[in-house]
């Protein structure tokens, strides 16, 4: 790891990686060091450039100014008994299609939505956020890219871009990739935390829609890429109808944020649970929130899924028992409330421009049962009286 580091990141002008030369500027200051890979002017040189973006990012509560060793946040006055709730998360090998695409004003999106998504589970509200990207030589106009779509995240879920840490480290990446990973704080009154304690037998399962695969499976989805382009069978950038965009936009889309309508609907209406839909699944991740004694009874058919789903399923030739245990097939977000309250939630979230749907309920469990049931068909009237299109 390069032994600097930058607390805030914002926009870039693009400039020559070799504008030392071009500018007649004199021979690196730890010339030893540039050889070996790592060169500190170049480097350093960055925090002039990105400023202005993560400036955009900050909120009052922001003490802290560019350049220092540590980001300063206060916590807003309005809490009275404050929980300070953390989380971090990674894009995954997503980066890797992004590199292979050649397009990374995305993937900082993916980053915050990852990590932010996992704090308003439990209900906080995201404060800031801090990110660390590495590369095996800093390309500026790339890591730009990236810092922007952090940016935009950050602005999305209503946190403060706080600080972070830019490594260069030779030999580790290739040329055109870069590692990214992200951190946030959030934070919560201690009598509003969700932790799904009080779910309970006849409580509403709310799916809100995903914007595609988010950040996770795409080990097995670039395996079929790879597969399918080596053979001929499928273009990158082609245009494909089941998607109205090309195969790489479809792939690339950014993982959707759920903060600021969660915490609305956190506000007005008894929310029991909360579940992010991540890697693994909804038999990975429903499980988490539920309490003893209960199990959730979802109906696979009661929503719409993205193109992606069908073509993958295709390409790939799965079951939909493993379809369902690796993505999260088109609902990112699970809200779980008492059901004489899921109606007013679902037209609350049309309203916040979410597509929302009654995919299931909470009902009794006992030992040995499985705490996950998927029962096509259940919920058939109910996902056909217009909910949410």
């Amino acid at each position: 790891m390069a032994d600097w580091r930058w607390v805030v990141y914002s926009t870039i002008v693009a400039k020559d990686n070799d504008e030392r030369a071009g500018s007649g500027k004199s021979e690196p200051t730890a010339p030893s060091y540039a050889r070996a890979g790592v060169d500190l002017d170049h480097d350093e040189s960055f925090i002039d450039d990105v400023k202005d973006i993560v400036r955009s990012t900050f909120r009052p509560e922001v003490l802290s100014s560019i350049g220092g060793f540590a980001g300063l946040f206060k916590t807003p006055e309005r809490y009275q008994d404050p929980v300070l709730v953390a989380a971090t998360d990674g894009v995954g090998t997503k980066l890797k299609l992004a590199a292979q695409i050649g397009r990374f004003d995305t993937i900082g999106i993916d980053c915050v939505a990852m990590v932010v998504n996992d704090l308003v589970v439990q209900g906080a509200e995201p404060l800031i956020f801090l990110d660390y990207i590495a590369m095996g030589k800093l390309d500026k106009a790339l890591a730009a890219e990236a810092l922007r779509g952090l940016a935009e995240g950050c602005k999305r879920s209503g946190c403060a871009l706080l600080g972070g840490e830019t490594a260069t480290m030779p030999g580790m990446y290739p040329d055109g990739e870069l590692e990214m990973v992200g951190f946030s704080v959030g934070v919560v009154e201690r009598d509003a935390l969700i932790d799904g304690s009080t779910i309970s037998e006849g409580d509403s399962l709310i799916g809100i829609s995903s914007s595609g695969f988010h950040s996770n499976g795409y080990s097995l989805v670039r395996h079929v890429l790879d597969e399918g382009l080596a053979a001929g069978r499928l273009e990158l950038f082609g245009e494909y109808p089941e998607f109205n965009a090309s195969l790489a936009s479809a792939l690339l889309a950014p993982t959707r944020i759920y903060v600021k309508p969660l915490l609305n609907i956190l506000r007005d209406f008894t929310i029991n649970g909360l579940c992010h839909v991540t890697g693994g699944g909804f038999l990975g991740n429903v499980p988490r929130v539920l309490p003893e004694g209960v199990r959730a009874r979802i109906d696979p058919g009661a929503w719409p899924r993205p193109g992606v789903y069908p073509w993958i399923q295709k390409q790939a030739e799965l079951p939909e028992d493993e379809m369902l245990r690796v993505f999260n097939c088109g609902i990112g977000m699970l809200v779980v409330a008492p059901a004489v309250q899921a109606e007013e939630i679902i037209h609350r979230l049309k309203g916040l421009g979410e597509r929302a749907y009654q995919i299931g309920s909470i009902e009794r469990r006992t030992p040995g049962e499985e705490q996950v049931v998927f029962d096509p068909g259940c919920l058939i009237s109910t996902a056909t009286a217009g909910h949410g299109d």
